[in-house]
C-alpha cells in the first residue's frame, strides 16, 4: 500500500466532533459551554459579614455545586484547563463548589456564584494560543548588528593599549 504525502500530513486537520447541541432554557456559560439549571445545586446557609441580627437569622449566602459531567460544549482539553484554573473549587470527583456571601441578599450571592462559574468556565473554554515562530526580517538582524559593532566600537576606544 502506498500512502501520497498528502494523505501522511493532511493540510487541514479533521473537523472537532459535534457538540452536543445546548437545550432550550439552559444557562449560558460563554464560549458555548452551557449547564441546565436541573444541574445546578443550590442550598443557602447563614452568612458571615455584614448585615448585624439579620445576618445570624437568615439564609443568604448561597453555595452552589455542579458536576462538571453536566457542563456541555466542553472537551476533554478544555476540562482539562478548568481543572487547573478552578483547583480552588475543584471537590470531589469532578464538581465544582462555590460559596458568596460578600452581600446581604441571597439574589445577589446567588447571582455572584453564577458569575464566577461563568468567568471559570470561559477561561477554560477558550483555547491558549499557539505561539509560532517567526524569522527574523532582514532589517531586523542588520540593525542588530549594526549595534553590536557600534557598541564594539564605543567600548574599544575606550581601551588602553599600554604598548
Amino acid at each position: 500500500m502506498i500512502i501520497t504525502m498528502a494523505e501522511a500530513y493532511p493540510s487541514n486537520p479533521p473537523p472537532p466532533p459535534p457538540r452536543p447541541v445546548r437545550p432550550p432554557g439552559a444557562l449560558d456559560l460563554g464560549r458555548g459551554a452551557w449547564v441546565r439549571p436541573q444541574d445546578l445545586e443550590w442550598t443557602y446557609t447563614t452568612a458571615r459579614g455584614p448585615g448585624g441580627q439579620h445576618v445570624n437569622k437568615a439564609s443568604t449566602a448561597a453555595v452552589l455545586r455542579v458536576r462538571v459531567a453536566a457542563i456541555g460544549g466542553l472537551d476533554d482539553a478544555a476540562i482539562e484547563r478548568l481543572r487547573t484554573i478552578a483547583s480552588a473549587v475543584w471537590v470531589g470527583e469532578g464538581e465544582l463548589l462555590y460559596r458568596c456571601d460578600l452581600h446581604r441578599s441571597q439574589l445577589q450571592n446567588k447571582d455572584a456564584c453564577e458569575a464566577r462559574l461563568k468567568t471559570m468556565v470561559s477561561q477554560a473554554a477558550a483555547r491558549p494560543k499557539v505561539r509560532k515562530k517567526t524569522k527574523p526580517t532582514w532589517g531586523s538582524v542588520k540593525r542588530r548588528l549594526e549595534g553590536k559593532k557600534k557598541d564594539s566600537a564605543r567600548k574599544q576606544s575606550r581601551r588602553w593599549d599600554g604598548d
